[in-house]
C-alpha cells in the first residue's frame, strides 16, 4: 500500500484511478494506517458489509486456508467501458508489482487512444 500511494500521480497522469479494498472496517482502516503505514491518499474501500461482497464477486475471497474469509491479494484494471483488462492474483506474502501495473495501464491508454 504504502508504494501504491507513493505512485499513484503516476497512475494519474495516465487517467488512471487507483482505489485499494479490503474486508476490514474502515474503523481498522484508519487505525491502520495511524499504527503501522501512515496516511495514504489512495481510497482504501471497505468490503466489511456484507462481508467480501465485492472481493467475493470478482472471485478472490478466501474460502479454504490457510486464511478463509480474507481476499486473494489481486490486482485488477478495469477499462473505460467497465471492463477487466487485466487481472493478477499474487501470493499472500508478495505485494502487487507496481512498475508491472503502471505497463499495463500504459498498454491500455494506448491502445484506447490508438481506437480513438
Amino acid at each position: 500500500m504504502p508504494e501504491l500511494n507513493a505512485r499513484r500521480h503516476r497512475f494519474a497522469a495516465l487517467n488512471a484511478q487507483v482505489l485499494d479494498i479490503s474486508v476490514d472496517s474502515i474503523t481498522s482502516h484508519i487505525a491502520w494506517q495511524k499504527k503501522d503505514i501512515g496516511i495514504v491518499e489512495v481510497p482504501l474501500c471497505s468490503d466489511f458489509f456484507p462481508h467480501g461482497e465485492v472481493t467475493t464477486k470478482f472471485g478472490i475471497l478466501r474460502e479454504g486456508t490457510p486464511v478463509p474469509g480474507i481476499p486473494e491479494r489481486a490486482a485488477f484494471i478495469v477499462d473505460k467501458a467497465g471492463r477487466i483488462a487485466f487481472a493478477k492474483v499474487y501470493p499472500l506474502d508478495q505485494m502487487p508489482n507496481i512498475e508491472e501495473l503502471l505497463r499495463e495501464v500504459e498498454r491500455l491508454e494506448a491502445a484506447e487512444s490508438g481506437a480513438a
